[in-house]
């Protein structure tokens, strides 16, 4: 990959909204209407279902989580379940993988050095586990990462813990992985981290790893 990259900076956007979001992007750039683009961007809280995940993920069922105010989605990108809530950082890169030779496991190695890198920035040594996804601060997840790709394109893409509430991972079995100690940037340092800072941060990294450059930034409400 390489060449621009718009990049689009939301708030607190509901999931339904931004997967919305995701699908007329991806359309829009499989009809060479735009190029790649970066959403960043925070969720209410809310549980998503990969397309691999099973019901004993959510041992306490949909109308339980739901009665604590977080939402169930059925989703299309890979992997299991997993929690995204305010304070965690996602990104949605929709990008062309015909940029970067077709090579998803390329692209998701490029996602996972593009965390562990931001990661740094804020004082976190992260790295990742033989085997899976996403990236670890020794046996704690602190970074996952989920994906979509049709006809070339991809959607959804990763999610980072920055001072999130971790409470909610602990009611479900994240990304199937049972006993799993999930992290976050503020549990590791003890401090309570900029989510600018550390949006900011992913962009430029991201742009490092796959040879980008910001084309716009913009900034809007969610």
């Amino acid at each position: 990959m390489s060449g621009e990259i718009l990049v689009a900076r939301r708030g607190i956007v509901p999931y339904e909204e931004a997967r919305e979001l995701q699908q007329a992007l991806a359309e829009r750039r499989r009809r060479g209407e735009t190029g790649d683009v970066l959403l960043l961007l925070e969720h209410l809280p809310v549980y998503t279902r990969g397309r691999r995940s099973k019901p004993e993920e959510l041992p306490m069922g949909a109308a339980w989580y739901e009665a604590q105010g977080i939402e169930v989605r059925e989703t299309d990108r890979g992997g299991l379940v997993t929690y995204h809530g305010p304070g965690q950082l996602v990104a949605y890169p929709i990008v062309d993988l015909r940029g970067y030779g077709d090579d998803v496991h390329r692209y998701v190695r490029g996602l996972e050095r593009t965390m562990i890198e931001a990661l740094k920035s804020a004082g976190v040594h992260a790295s990742v586990i033989e085997g899976l996804t996403g990236v670890w601060v020794g046996t704690r997840k602190i970074g996952s990462i989920g994906l979509h790709v049709s006809r070339g394109v991809t959607t959804h893409g990763l999610a980072v813990n920055v001072n999130n509430d971790l409470q909610p991972f602990e009611w479900i079995v994240p990304c199937g992985i049972e006993g799993v100690q999930m992290s976050s940037i503020y549990k590791e340092t003890g401090r309570v981290g900029r989510m600018d800072a550390f949006r900011d941060a992913v962009i430029e990294r991201f742009c490092e790893v796959f040879d980008r450059e910001p084309q716009v930034v913009v900034s809007t409400a969610g």
